[in-house]
């Protein structure tokens, strides 16, 4: 079993105004760029054991909340990829890039959209359990998803449903961190804001792959739940971008926070590479 590595979480938050509300992210260290962007119906304190080594290789570390989770505004009329893409590209420009942009989830299918419309602000991509690409779902399936997620009773759902996405290895706060996580749910406005989120589509970062060109890592756990077979959809991304892959052991969709040793050695692996290129 890892051990758990210290975190020294910035507490402060700032804000990025954008068309129908506000943005909220932190930012710390100096150096290069990078934006760590978290999946759907998370925050950005998943990035809590990844943030501070990165910072302490020498990188610039922006941690950012969807719109609608977390700290951001729930004001917004709309959520999914193409709206995060828009904030993230938005952030990126607000506190000075290029970036390396590190997505998990929804948060890498708006992050593959970037590199692809933005390329001058995308220095390279780190996909974590990455949706790039819409999973093939049964018309009854989508229908039971979405009644699921209504907002009368999204939080205790998702609070169900938390343990089953850390298969493999949890992280020694998981019973705290999913507290906060189901807490923030039950803001008023959050429980709506991720509910509508759930009904994002993941084609338009499908038909944005072929207009990658930076240089692109897939991590991937080797129990994700969200995937039939998280090898073979790593491979596919890998061989669609040209990317590396790297297969984190007892960890499902989230690596960042339950194998942090693995994920972060490949990610400064990465970072050094790619800033060799620059």
């Amino acid at each position: 079993m890892n051990t758990t590595p210290t975190t020294d979480r910035v507490q402060a938050s700032a804000f990025l105004t954008r068309p129908g509300g506000r943005i909220a992210y932190d930012i710390a260290g100096s150096g290069p760029l990078v934006v760590l962007i978290p999946g759907m119906g998370d925050l950005r304190a998943t990035y809590r054991f990844l943030a501070p080594p990165l910072r302490e290789a020498g990188n610039r570390v922006a941690v950012t909340d969807l719109r609608g989770h977390g700290e951001s505004d729930t004001t917004f009329a709309s959520y999914g990829d193409v709206e995060t893409a828009g904030d993230i590209a938005a952030l990126v420009t607000e506190v000075g890039g290029p970036a390396v942009l590190v997505g998990n989830s929804m948060g890498a299918g708006a992050a593959a959209i970037v590199a692809a419309e933005h390329p001058e602000l995308v220095a390279g991509l780190v996909l974590i359990g990455p949706f790039v690409r819409e999973p093939h779902v049964s018309a009854p399936q989508r229908i039971l998803m979405r009644a699921a997620m209504a907002r009368p009773w999204v939080a205790t759902v998702w609070n169900m449903y938390l343990p089953k996405l850390y298969a493999g290895q949890r992280p020694a706060d998981f019973d705290s961190y999913r507290k906060e996580v189901v807490g923030n749910l039950r803001r008023p406005g959050h429980a709506a804001a991720f509910s509508r989120t759930t009904h994002t589509s993941h084609a338009p970062a499908e038909a944005k792959l072929g207009d990658i060109s930076a240089a692109v890592l897939v991590v991937m756990g080797d129990k994700d739940p969200d995937f039939p077979d998280p090898q073979a959809e790593a491979a596919w991304i890998a061989q669609t971008l040209h990317a590396d892959v790297v297969m984190v052991p007892e960890a499902g969709h989230y690596p960042q926070s339950q194998q942090p040793a693995i994920t972060t050695e490949a990610i400064l692996a990465f970072l050094a590479k790619v800033h060799r290129r620059a």
